[in-house]
């Protein structure tokens, strides 16, 4: 068959490209100590834009780190007690969707939650306040900022982790059965979730956006959805000058270095013929996790809808 990437006998020992920043453990244990500090805050306000018997929904606010209100549909059986809870996370630049798209879940007994990652589409607020360019993309928001803590997908990463808990600190909700899941930047958040909150039970990741920036530039797919590296490139480092520098300040933000992390068990899909988010860059994160996990390969599929693939998550998550 044609290939984009790797050999698939190649992709399932790859161990990525991008560099990992030396203090890269400290920066994200001062950060969780942030979010420590941050009290969630979370307050539940019914919401009339759906209403399907026997369930009840709510616009859910919460409070992660800067101070931004981050927002999410959160929607109960009516009468919830010990109820599992699955929390979803959507693609770039997007929100988390319609209220009637997660009834399958509810009348399964779940709870759901599905954030807006701030500053995007949805409702959830970005405070700003970087130096350097803010144009163009959320992976080079902060990039140029003395400061690497001011890398806008850091706090992205840490309000999923401040949505479990405040899910989990919901009376009805059974902690110990909560699971995670989304497609390309959804994938990628609910790798960062299970990552940041080890309580995370199961999680369900689709073509993970995020991996190995290195590598997406190597194969020249600076495009689509990574087009900021090369607009970031061309305008601030024409001459590659600071390359190193460059993609190890990424590191920080490259999930494949916060995959160790994991405890949840991991379902992967990925499509073979994918060049947004290249198969390679999705093996660098999935090699690097000792939790208990699986891959479903798709070979003729790219960045789309993969059959069946909500049908199998939906069963996975069955099992909390």
């Amino acid at each position: 068959m044609p290939l984009v990437d790797k050999p698939l006998s190649e992709l399932r020992t790859y161990q990525g490209r991008n560099p990992r920043p030396a203090d890269f453990d400290a920066y994200w244990s001062e950060a969780l100590r942030e979010l420590d500090a941050t009290p969630p805050k979370p307050e539940l306000v019914p919401s009339t834009a759906i209403a399907p018997k026997g369930v009840e929904c709510f616009d859910l606010w919460f409070t992660g780190v800067g101070g931004a209100r981050i927002y999410a549909k959160y929607l109960r059986p009516a009468g919830a007690k010990n109820a599992p809870a699955v929390l979803q996370f959507h693609g770039y630049s997007g929100n988390g969707g319609d209220w009637a798209g997660k009834l399958g879940y509810v009348g399964q007994g779940f709870c759901v939650a599905s954030m807006d990652a701030r500053g995007q589409g949805g409702r959830s607020e970005d405070k700003g306040g970087v130096q350097g360019t803010t144009l163009n993309g959320h992976i080079i928001r902060g990039l140029d900022d003395p400061n690497p803590h001011n890398l806008l997908f850091r706090n992205i990463y840490l309000d999923t982790a401040q949505l479990a808990r405040a899910v989990m600190s919901l009376p009805e909700v059974d902690a110990a059965r909560v699971g995670a899941m989304g497609g390309s930047q959804g994938g990628a958040l609910t790798i960062a979730c299970a990552a940041l909150e080890p309580r995370i039970k199961r999680a369900s990741t689709v073509f993970p956006f995020l991996c190995d920036y290195q590598r997406v530039w190597e194969m020249d797919q600076a495009k689509d959805a990574y087009a900021e590296l090369k607009y970031f490139f061309r305008n601030f480092d024409p001459r590659h000058e600071r390359e190193v520098e460059i993609f190890t300040k990424l590191g920080y933000i490259d999930l494949q270095f916060l995959a160790p992390r994991i405890k949840a068990e991991v379902l992967m899909f990925t499509g073979l013929m994918d060049t947004i988010c290249p198969p390679s860059s999705q093996f660098a994160a999935y090699n690097k996790m000792t939790c208990k996990k699986d891959v479903v390969i798709y070979p003729d599929f790219g960045h789309e809808g993969l059959p069946a693939e909500g049908d199998r998550t939906f069963n996975f998550m069955l099992g909390l």
